[in-house]
């Protein structure tokens, strides 16, 4: 097959036909096209450069050597971008609320030009957090043949002797305020936490979502941990854009990789290597754009099944260039392969089978090294992102359990509307070892965006309160949030949830062991407040964010905005 020419039926080629032939084909002359240009794939590079965030300011390399690879291969590469919002940057500001509304906007201009200009393929390249999700939401709308080209990780920043990331500025920000560290101290670790280009380093969102694609099949092997500063990401970019051009002439579609088994597949990776809680979110988002039925209970599901089995932070030792050193992905999957957790038979984007990419990768870990543990020994035995229910949260809610102690509290509700007065009250001291502390009308609809609380989840850490206070939300968490903390509360505030009748001092329970977030208030007295209880006015009334808000399905949903 790989000797054979390129269909010539191709979706580009078409429009160029006909009576519309000679101005299609005035506009691609323009352009420096050449007649024999038009029997060539036109294949699309979604370009997520940008200078607003180290995630992505070292894509333009990437996007040079996919072009490079299209030509090599016999393409016509057609570069358009997609926009960013850097969590890192916004996160504790209005701007956060922009960032899940990202994932829909970078989902649309991928679906809005890969269809719009009638693409044979296309290769997305993104690096920040929701880069990644609406980066595949859009492949899988438009289902012509894509492969996602990561834009790699960060470099650990260095500062006496110790490795630092982004999460350690935040931690930071509670120690200063505890006392713990002095103001220089302080601006030290913030001067030398990002040592360059790349996105955050540990097992956070991008990373997460990275290691989920690859496993899905939708990325090259090991391309997921690879580091943006080293060569090898250059080259594996330009591999990856060679690669699709086989999967164009074979007509291997995302819709054919990305099925119910290849997404147990992805979560099981997630749940293995202590993924970000986001993944939740946008796996049942990627599910619905691929049409198939995946529900937030596949989750726990696939987590009572799944050991972790790599020590990775947040909540453990390692970042992703230690597990890239250390086997990376495939290595990962191999173990997971062998102990039957993984179906072996799911397609990838190369043609090959996941059980026919993994048959060089060896059985076991290497003994040198002890970021992936082997099967017998792993760091949890079930995996980590648990979900919750219970009258607080009958529609499931998201809590991260590894790296606890004894993940069961009940204590005192402390009641905040915003994220901002909540941090302040950390800071000031007022949150008290026991107390439960709820953040709400920061969901989908209520925040609108359903910002994450990196911010007072990182105050309280750095305060030494990270195993004694408890946290839930109907907003979300950064994939470098750890600690006592339930997100993704649904029903959310905004659209009447029992989160929103929570009063100062009532009494809550969260039990990660018996999956249960209970507000421990009589029902008559739920009833009650219900009846009282009003819809809060739209934060914003026009624009993105408005949109966003009416549209906005539930978290349990994925927080998708066409779920009719």
């Amino acid at each position: 097959m790989a000797d054979q020419p390129i269909r010539l039926h191709l979706r580009s080629s078409n429009i160029t036909e006909g009576k519309s032939r000679a101005p299609n084909r005035s506009m691609y002359y323009g352009m420096g096209y050449k007649e024999t240009d038009f029997g060539k794939p036109m294949v699309g590079v979604a370009n997520g450069h940008s200078t607003i965030t180290p995630c992505n300011s070292g894509l333009q390399k990437l996007a040079d050597a996919a072009v490079a690879g299209i030509e090599e291969a016999g393409g016509n590469p057609q570069i358009f971008g997609t926009p960013t919002i850097s969590d890192g940057m916004a996160m504790g500001t209005e701007g956060m609320k922009y960032s899940l509304v990202s994932r829909e906007v970078i989902a649309d201009c991928i679906e809005t030009c890969v269809q719009g200009q009638w693409m044979d393929g296309v290769v997305v390249i993104g690096g920040c957090d929701k880069n990644m999700p609406g980066g595949l939401m859009g492949i899988l709308r438009a289902n012509v043949p894509s492969i996602y080209v990561y834009g790699g990780t960060i470099l650990p920043g260095k500062w006496k002797g110790q490795d630092l990331n982004i999460v350690s500025v935040f931690e930071a920000v509670g120690q200063n305020s505890a006392g713990k560290i002095s103001d220089q101290e302080l601006k030290d670790i913030e001067q030398h936490a990002i040592p360059g280009t790349g996105s955050c380093g540990g097992m956070y969102t991008a990373n997460t979502m990275s290691s989920a694609f690859e496993a899905l099949g939708m990325s090259l092997p090991y391309s997921s941990t690879m580091a943006n500063p080293h060569d090898e990401k250059q080259n594996s970019a330009k591999e990856s854009a060679k690669v699709l051009m086989e999967a164009i002439r074979k007509d291997i579609k995302p819709r054919d990789i990305v099925t119910r088994k290849s997404l147990e597949n992805a979560v099981a990776v997630i749940m293995a290597t202590g993924g970000s809680t986001n993944a939740v979110l946008h796996f049942l988002a990627i599910a619905h754009a691929a049409g198939v039925e995946w529900t937030i209970d596949d989750f726990e599901r696939i987590r009572r099944r799944t050991p972790v089995i790599c020590d990775l932070k947040p909540s453990g030792k390692y970042l992703a260039v230690d597990l890239h050193q250390a086997g990376g992905i495939p290595q990962v999957m191999k173990v997971l392969l062998k102990a039957g957790l993984l179906h072996g038979d799911c397609q990838t984007i190369t043609g090959k089978t996941i059980a026919e990419v993994l048959a060089d990768v060896p059985d076991q870990p290497r003994a040198d090294q002890d970021v992936i543990r082997s099967i017998d020994k792993p760091l949890y035995k079930e995996g980590h992102l648990a979900i919750l229910k219970g009258n607080l949260s009958p529609e499931g809610a998201v809590a991260k359990i590894t790296g606890l102690k004894n993940p069961v509290i009940t204590g005192p509700a402390r009641v905040f509307d915003d994220e901002q007065s909540a941090l302040q009250a950390i800071l000031d001291g007022k949150i008290k070892a026991g107390d439960v502390m709820v953040l709400r009308y920061l969901g989908p609809k209520g925040g609108p965006g359903m910002p994450e609380m990196l911010a007072p989840t990182g105050a309280l850490i750095g305060a030494g309160l990270g195993e004694s206070v408890g946290l839930i939300t109907d907003g979300r968490f950064s994939g470098g949030t750890w600690g006592m903390v339930v997100g993704h509360v649904a029903p959310e505030a905004a659209a009447g949830g029992n989160i929103a009748l929570v009063k100062e001092g009532d009494s809550i329970t969260i039990d990660a062991h018996q999956l249960k977030l209970e507000l421990n208030v009589a029902d008559g007295e739920l009833a009650k407040r219900r009846s009282a209880w009003k819809a809060p006015e739209p934060r914003y009334t026009r624009g993105v964010q408005a949109k966003f808000a009416f549209n906005a399905s539930s978290a349990s949903k994925g927080a998708v905005l066409d779920h009719f």
